[in-house]
């Protein structure tokens, strides 16, 4: 297809990256933290990191890693919120030559088990709250280094209360047992003076092995390189830089830096422009959110639709002073007009909307930055991004006709870690990544998703695939049949619901998610459930979601 989205890009928006200014993530890292080195970094619950402290801190975490045996190439799980913990954590495993692994803080014992056995992580740095789930399964896994970290230990004197708080009168952490795990002040007293041996990066080495989930129900993880990443940085540099001024701007990052916008957007994308980044634990606490953002002056900030909602829905919000935001971007899932148009009347800035995939690095399109009204597209395909609209059959179609959205760039995915065979579903042989989203593109170039191809469900802006919820609910001994589809919600865009044919017709409703509540994260818990005596087939027995959505 004819790039001729790029007659619409912004000032200073090349139609192509150079990709040989930065090969690892770890080099713009350093460069960050050398130009920027005075300046705060992050900062969270009260408690500032500079860029000259992140950039030492990493450091000895990595001289850490390397002293306990940990090579280029290891795998190293992180499995924290948004916290001060996590940078420093994170920059010391791409330091060390290691990749990372993000974790959910919220799995189950199941899910966690296959993501650490999968990725074969021999490392993790887990936050206290969670070391119970890990405890659990760590005798089935390669993990021989643990780092456990209480929420407030890198917050200096107030951290004492915060975790007095957690631990006794909020009883946020169960009780665990994990006897060789050390604390992160003690690893990184272990790290310091050690001597470090700064690995030879390229840009094909592996950065990170971002799990997500497939049509097989089983989470898959997506390999991202250094190239990869840095790709996606430079065009996401390049597509702000009209609006953004290197070393002036503050965001505040509430959605989760485990997963693949907020970890490229907020966190790898304005380390290198210097901005100072607010880390904001629990997003789903408004009120207190709401009480952070008012201490700070705010000039970015990204989101999902959810969030945005919940903000605006809160009356305290309304009350802030919105003079000094200039960038608002929602990704994850469909931003809804109605939002947009609210958080304008409200704010004063308009919601811009972007589309990726964790498989993309995520960012595929982005709208452009300007005070321009909510169209609904998900934007232009942004510098040296190819966008093909495709039948079933691989042939491109032609402006405006809907079909599959198909992506090719640099900051592409080579495939799926260990898995051939699920690689080979997911590309073209010209190389074109198939999304599972259906949309097209009009004759500006913008790009408008109409539907997912794909049974995803989409919660929160989190995936849930059909086929683990499916999986676990066939586990309960009363389960003859079922099937998940995902259905409007008010509060999170979609849920679960469950259709289930019974073998016992005393099985309820409240049995059934109790049971899911033991294997899934609570994002994947069904919320609707409907029984029936059968479920609807193709000649072949295989179970039609198709037609229980259509019911």
């Amino acid at each position: 297809m004819q790039k001729l989205w790029v007659q619409q890009y912004p000032p200073q928006v090349p139609a192509e990256i150079e990709l040989q200014r930065i090969t690892s993530v770890t080099d713009f890292f350093i460069q960050a933290c050398e130009e920027f080195g005075p300046k705060t970094a992050y900062i969270s619950m009260g408690k500032s990191i500079t860029y000259q402290a992140l950039n030492e801190q990493s450091l000895i975490f990595a001289q850490y890693l390397q002293s306990v045996g940990v090579k280029k190439g290891d795998r190293v799980a992180l499995m924290m919120p948004n916290v001060l913990q996590y940078p420093i954590a994170l920059f010391g495993t791409l330091r060390a030559g290691a990749v990372v692994v993000n974790c959910n803080p919220l799995y189950t014992p199941r899910e966690l088990e296959h993501q650490l056995t999968d990725s074969g992580a021999v490392a993790i740095v887990i936050l206290e709250n969670f070391a119970h789930v890990l405890e659990q399964v760590i005798g089935k896994t390669q993990v021989r280094q643990v780092i456990v970290t209480p929420l407030g230990e890198m917050l200096g004197a107030k951290g004492h209360i915060v975790n007095f708080v957690v631990r006794k009168i909020k009883k946020l952490v169960p009780a665990w047992n994990l006897p060789q795990a050390i604390s992160m002040k003690q690893a990184l007293s272990l790290g310091q003076g050690k001597s470090f041996n700064a690995p030879m990066l390229t840009p094909e080495d592996i950065a990170f092995l971002q799990y997500t989930g497939g049509t097989t129900g089983v989470s898959k993880g997506a390999v991202l390189t250094h190239r990869n990443i840095c790709a996606n940085v430079l065009q996401a540099e390049h597509w702000i830089a009209p609006v953004v001024r290197r070393g002036e701007e503050f965001i505040i990052t509430a959605l989760p830096l485990y997963h693949i916008f907020a970890l490229t957007a907020n966190c790898l994308t304005f380390i290198r422009i210097g901005a100072q980044n607010l880390l904001i634990a629990n997003p789903r606490d408004i009120p207190n959110f709401v009480k952070e953002w008012a201490k700070y002056p705010v000039t970015a900030f990204t989101a999902v639709n959810t969030l945005f909602n919940a903000l605006l829905n809160h009356p305290d919000f309304q009350k802030l002073n919105f003079s000094t935001l200039r960038v608002t971007l929602g990704g994850g899932m469909a931003v809804q007009k109605p939002v947009a148009e609210r958080w304008k009347a409200v704010t004063g800035c308009a919601l811009s909307q972007a589309y990726g995939l964790t498989e993309t690095s995520p960012a595929a399109t982005i709208n452009p930055l300007a005070d321009i009204p909510f169209s609904g597209s998900i934007g232009l395909p942004i510098s040296s991004t190819e966008v093909s609209i495709r039948d079933d059959s691989g042939n491109e179609l032609a402006l405006n006709e809907v079909g599959e959205i198909c992506l090719r760039g640099p900051q592409v995915t080579s495939g799926y870690w260990g898995r051939p065979d699920e690689t080979a579903k997911i590309f073209f042989q010209d190389g074109f990544l198939k999304t599972g989203d259906m949309g097209y593109v009009d004759d500006k170039g913008y790009v408008f998703l109409v539907d997912r191809k794909k049974d995803m469900i989409l919660v929160s802006g989190f995936n849930v695939y059909p086929n683990e919820v499916e999986e676990v609910v066939a586990m309960h001994p009363a389960v003859r049949e079922v099937a998940a589809i995902g259905v409007p919600d008010a509060q999170t865009g979609e849920a679960v619901k469950l259709y289930v044919a019974s073998s016992d017709p005393a099985l309820t409703k409240e049995a059934l998610i109790d049971h899911c509540k033991q294997y899934l994260t609570n994002y994947k818990v069904p919320k609707q459930i409907e029984f029936r005596p059968e479920l609807p087939k193709t000649n072949v027995g295989k179970i039609l979601r198709r037609a229980l959505r259509d019911s």
